[in-house]
């Protein structure tokens, strides 16, 4: 009874993250296009900029996570800080864009990097500690975010229509939920979970530079996980030109992004069955082609139909990429550093690849189009995944099942 209340809180935790992340950021590219007047290149120095802080943000988290092991501060941080993301947007941000992109960029890295960005990165690492120690499926209970940001996303486009403050105060409003969810939850930590987290040290992250099988996780973060960020950066801005005004397309680009936030939820439930079925290993190589082929075919297919089917096909490689490079993590390398290899040696390698790319990529929609910069970005991530297929360590469970076969 005790491990299910604990699903439920996690869960819980996760719904109204996701609420309070889909409202400030599901519509972002939007918001900074037509709300404050960015350009491509402009709003790609301002993703840019986040990604740096983020970037900075996560391995600190990753140490901090393994320090603490199952202690709630974190979270409780978390709640505290993003109850106060309706201020910021509203009367903070976009004055400081509109004034200064560098120092509104740099503020809204710092903002947004810590509390969503990388703090999305964070939560998801410290459910998959309590998944292994309360014996639930992680991806069952990620499920639940993915269905918040649906909840919050089929709304979203006609509030913005509206005016963009209402999802500015309803992620506050999630943010004071979370921190009610958690403040009244109890965590048994018992003394082998302290031995455990306490023996984490500055030496362990040193230790982990020196494996080869770390930096070959590096470049595929880098190299392919990176590539669906960056084309979610833009989409909606993209999407926004096909229609005829712009109250029309956020509506429908709302639809859109709530029916595959939906399709991922259920594929979030079902993806545990399919990774310990094909294994961690090749299951990331299999969301890395799914996703390169749909990014290529963005630049292919033409009209708002197609190009929402390619939006939709997203709901695949996600949730297998969450649920996949944990179980990869844990069979591969030290449970007890499973946070630092997750927001550093994945998540970070992933922010790295968009600092150097988003600018880039941002630059390509000005002067290419949208068309040629996603086949460009496709091509990019379809390389480094056919690399990463003769890099990516089997592990001992996926050699013996050949072995056996």
């Amino acid at each position: 009874m005790f491990e299910r209340k604990i699903y439920w809180a996690i869960s819980a935790y996760f719904f109204f993250f996701f609420i309070s992340f889909a409202a400030c950021y599901s519509l972002y590219s939007i918001w900074l296009s037509k709300s404050l007047g960015l350009n491509g290149t402009d709003s790609g120095i301002v993703f840019g900029l986040n990604a740096a802080v983020t970037l900075a943000a996560q391995p600190l988290y990753g140490y901090i996570l393994d320090k603490l092991g199952l202690k709630k501060n974190v979270l409780i941080f978390l709640g505290i800080l993003l109850a106060f993301s309706g201020p910021f947007f509203i009367y903070v941000y976009g004055a400081l864009l509109t004034n200064n992109l560098i120092i509104g960029s740099l503020v809204g890295g710092v903002y947004l990097g810590i509390g969503f960005q990388a703090g999305s990165s964070a939560l998801e690492s410290y459910a998959q500690k309590l998944s292994l120690k309360y014996g639930f499926e992680y991806g069952r209970a990620r499920m639940w975010g993915s269905l918040g940001w649906a909840a919050i996303t089929f709304f979203a486009g006609k509030l913005f229509t509206i005016n963009p403050d209402y999802n500015y105060w309803i992620a506050s409003g999630a943010a004071i939920i979370m921190l009610v969810i958690i403040l009244t939850t109890k965590i048994d930590v018992n003394q082998e979970d302290l031995t455990q987290s306490q023996s984490v040290s500055v030496n362990d992250l040193k230790a982990l530079f020196k494996l080869k099988d770390f930096w070959v996780l590096v470049i595929f973060s880098l190299g392919v996980t990176c590539a669906y960020n960056l084309y979610d950066q833009q989409y909606a801005a993209y999407f926004y030109t096909l229609f005829a005004s712009k109250a029309q397309g956020s509506q429908v680009y709302g639809h859109v992004n709530s029916v595959q936030v939906i399709l991922e939820a259920a594929m979030m439930f079902a993806a545990p069955k399919l990774v310990n079925k094909m294994g961690a290993r090749n299951s990331l190589l299999l969301a890395g082609l799914v996703m390169s082929i749909r990014i290529i075919l963005s630049g292919v297919v033409a009209g708002p139909a197609l190009l929402a089917i390619m939006k939709l096909a997203e709901a695949f490689e996600i949730p297998v990429f969450l649920v996949a490079i944990f179980k990869y993590l844990n069979e591969n390398f030290e449970l007890r550093l499973s946070s630092i290899l997750y927001l550093f040696g994945f998540q970070f390698s992933r922010q790295i690849g968009q600092i150097v790319l988003s600018v880039l990529i941002g630059s390509a929609y000005d002067q290419f189009g949208f068309r040629n910069a996603y086949i460009f970005l496709g091509l990019i991530a379809l390389f480094f995944d056919i690399i990463s297929f003769f890099m990516l360590k089997k592990s001992i469970i996926e050699k013996a099942k050949k072995h056996t076969g």
